[in-house]
């Protein structure tokens, strides 16, 4: 058996992605020499690495082998240039990081900013992803560091606390009045799905989240318009054509230049405590950990 770091690194692609050509795309591989790697691998190793369908790849119990002990390599040669690099007198390598849309829209802009300017020898690779397939990505080493709501299975992770995530509904004046109901402080999410709504990209973790929570209900979200940013989200809010479900501090941004107001959610899942999570803190490479000490900080 004979792969070498191209292969290792098509597969992870490849199996992360969900198909060969998406993974081709990210290895920077054309289609055609990404499919001639994978049939040399699958003739070396005698077994099939993927299970094909028209939904695109998975991996064979195999592939899953090879790719667990592939993110074991990575994560190796990711300790080794961080080390090498203090040697140099500056941290370097990649910190590959999964987080959920209101960890990356509001909370760490800012500070991965700082960490940046300070550490130019480090990249930051950064995907969004619901909370639960961030805690299954760094579980199953895809991740150096997650950020994830607390309500997820965090067992077999090491976790700390990273901030207090609130999210709330933002309206027009008029319809505030009409949702809330005189007196009323708070709004329950099943008492606004009878209303249009204005939501992020459905691609995006938060409306996959606000979808599932909808089911839970026995009804679908009525969405009439997606943008890619809680900003948009409230500018079209402040038009009238329908409401929006955004974290407390996009909110409040968003009303100091808008004419919205915030109606607070009385669902328990809308108050969530964001976590960074990893397998284990001291196996992770040093840029990584001061990444987290700042963070924590």
């Amino acid at each position: 058996m004979k792969f070498d770091l191209t292969d290792l690194r098509l597969l992870l692609h490849i199996v992360e992605a969900g198909s060969i050509t998406a993974g081709a795309g990210r290895a920077h591989l054309s289609l055609a020499a990404a499919s001639e790697r994978m049939r040399g691998m699958e003739a070396n190793l005698g077994l099939p690495l993927l299970v094909r369908s028209h939904r695109g790849v998975r991996p064979s119990p195999a592939g899953d082998t090879v790719v667990h002990h592939a993110r074991l390599v990575f994560q190796q040669l990711a300790r080794l240039d961080a080390e090498l690099g203090d040697h140099a007198g500056g941290l370097q390598g990649t910190i590959r990081l999964l987080c959920n849309t209101a960890a990356l829209s509001e909370h760490l802009p800012d500070s991965l900013a700082r960490f940046m300017a300070r550490h130019a020898g480090v990249d930051i690779d950064i995907e969004e992803r619901t909370s639960a397939d961030v805690a299954k990505g760094v579980r199953e080493g895809a991740a150096d560091i997650g950020i994830v709501a607390d309500t997820v299975d965090l067992s077999g992770l090491e976790t700390f606390p990273f901030c207090t995530d609130r999210l709330v509904a933002v309206a027009t004046p008029v319809q505030a009045r009409q949702l809330q109901g005189e007196g009323a402080s708070t709004v329950a999410f099943a008492g606004l799905l009878a209303v249009d709504h204005i939501g992020l990209a459905g691609d995006s973790a938060l409306s996959r989240y606000l979808a599932q929570q909808a089911a839970s209900s026995g009804r679908v979200l009525r969405t009439r318009a997606r943008v890619r940013s809680f900003d948009a989200v409230c500018r079209m809010v402040a038009t009238g054509i329908g409401i929006g479900i955004v974290p407390q501090a996009a909110a409040l941004r968003c009303m100091e230049s808008m004419q919205i107001v915030a109606l607070t959610l009385s669902d328990a899942w809308a108050l969530r405590q964001l976590s960074l999570c990893v397998r284990r803190f001291d196996d992770l490479p040093q840029p990584a950990r001061q990444l987290i000490a700042m963070l924590r900080a």
